[in-house]
């Protein structure tokens, strides 16, 4: 069963709180948002996106989740995702090194889910990959942010150097139109932004997207257009609903 309302994954973990934005996709973070409405009582008031504020490491119930997720997986024989940091980034060079630590120490165990870790600071991911990191593991996806063309072009080639048995991109808020070379690249993820300051998405930057996917063999998944509401957004392209995924 899903545990999140975010479309390609089934669940959202989150070791910790709080990330420093780096780009113009961070401009109207959801997560932020979310930590002002709901996480009061564990900020304690703190903004954690802005610099300088420790990251919040979040309770040892919470982390025991995904061993429950695991166990599940196990007796049915069916995998889940597990979107990991939808709060945070696993690469932020603020988290202490004992968090992130035990943090691979929790995905090497949980080995039935495939767990989806996705970046804005792919300059950090092979520094920061467990010593037994080898070639992948191969219930770990790895993947970047690209909003727009120069985010493409500086974070594609970093993406590609890392090994991984999925590599994937989040063009999600797409900004602007974006030409991808995808060659090592083995999924897409793209959709415009939402809320009450959102930035139009043109839809033709999606098509072209879709059309490079189709072009060059990568499965690709439409997410939603722009809109103020998540809830109210068009999900479907040219009348078609996009939700391919690697292996598929």
């Amino acid at each position: 069963m899903k545990t999140t309302k975010i479309q390609w994954t089934d669940h959202t973990f989150n070791g910790w709180i709080g990330c420093t934005k780096v780009s113009e996709g961070c401009e109207h973070c959801y997560a932020e948002q979310m930590a002002k409405r709901f996480s009061a009582n564990i900020t304690q008031g703190k903004n954690l996106w802005q610099k300088g504020v420790p990251r919040y490491l979040t309770v040892n119930n919470n982390w025991k989740k995904t061993l429950l997720w695991n166990r599940k997986a196990i007796k049915t024989g069916v995998r889940s995702k597990v979107f990991c940091m939808s709060m945070a980034d696993i690469f932020d060079a603020n988290v202490p090194r004992a968090w992130r630590k035990r943090l691979w120490d929790l995905i090497a165990e949980c080995d039935s889910l495939d767990w989806q870790l996705l970046t804005k600071r792919p300059q950090n991911i092979l520094r920061m990959l467990p010593h037994n990191w080898n070639s992948g593991w191969s219930h770990v996806w790895i993947g970047t942010s690209v909003e727009n063309q120069e985010n493409a072009d500086k974070r594609l080639p970093l993406l590609k150097a890392v090994p991984a048995s999925v590599r994937f991109l989040s063009i999600e808020p797409l900004l602007g139109p974006v030409n991808l070379d995808l060659r090592g690249i083995h999924w897409v993820i793209c959709g415009g932004e939402s809320g009450p300051k959102f930035r139009e998405m043109d839809l033709d930057w999606a098509r072209s997207v879709r059309d490079q996917c189709i072009a060059q063999g990568v499965p690709f998944f439409f997410k939603q257009r722009s809109g103020r509401f998540t809830s109210q957004l068009d999900r479907k392209l040219d009348g078609q609903y996009w939700e391919e995924m690697p292996g598929h």
